[in-house]
């Protein structure tokens, strides 16, 4: 089994050292380290060299959403997740733009929390139910912007069909050609756009005009 090394980052030491304990125990995890704002998260992060940061989004110092931007410049394979109380859309939105990979509220079972700290590491993002409904939501909303970003006219159709929810299969069936050159033009709108993922595609979409 693959060990996944986790830095726990949290300014209320009680969560903090609670989350850092149960992730101990499981299998395949180990805890290199727990922070208690962001900036020491970035600083230890470059000692220890994590796998998964489990980011708090509200913090003295330096807050979850701005270590998560520095983490991604600084160490751009470490994953991070925001683990936090708060689903307001504003910081959810934040948070994805920052580089993060899923956002999860605290009340989710601690063998919830290590399978997504698994996912994490295998590049899969996991995002909490109210999370994911709020990001149908401002999904859903009309944007007062009109942008034409440097893509070709068929990458930006893939783009507003991924912000659609559509999958590759599912778009590759639409514009008749393979899912093979599906996944291509998804890999140059995320290159061209300087983004990380599919989540921060659709975000784009949308605050673009091009859904």
């Amino acid at each position: 089994m693959t060990t996944v090394r986790v830095l726990v980052v949290d300014d209320q030491a009680l969560i903090r050292e609670g989350i850092a304990s149960l992730l101990g125990l499981e299998d395949g995890i180990v805890v290199v380290g727990t922070a208690a704002d962001g900036r020491a998260a970035v600083e230890l992060a470059a000692e220890t060299t994590p796998d998964v940061v489990l980011m708090d989004v509200r913090m003295p110092v330096l807050d979850g959403v701005r270590a998560a931007e520095i983490l991604r410049e600084r160490l751009p394979s470490c994953r991070v997740l925001m683990l936090t109380t708060f689903d307001d859309e504003e910081y959810v939105l934040s948070a994805l733009r920052a580089g993060a990979l899923g956002y999860l509220l605290k009340n989710l079972p601690a063998r919830e929390l290590a399978q997504a700290v698994r996912l994490a590491h295998a590049g899969v993002g996991q995002h909490d139910a109210s999370v994911l409904r709020r990001l149908a939501s401002a999904l859903d909303r009309p944007s007062p912007t009109a942008a034409r970003p440097d893509l070709t006219d068929r990458e930006l159709e893939v783009l507003s069909r991924i912000a659609r929810g559509a999958t590759n299969r599912e778009i590759a069936a639409q514009l008749f050609v393979s899912e093979g050159t599906v996944k291509n033009h998804v890999s140059h709108i995320l290159s061209r756009l300087g983004l990380r993922d599919r989540t921060q595609a659709a975000l784009y979409a949308r605050e673009n005009g091009l859904l």
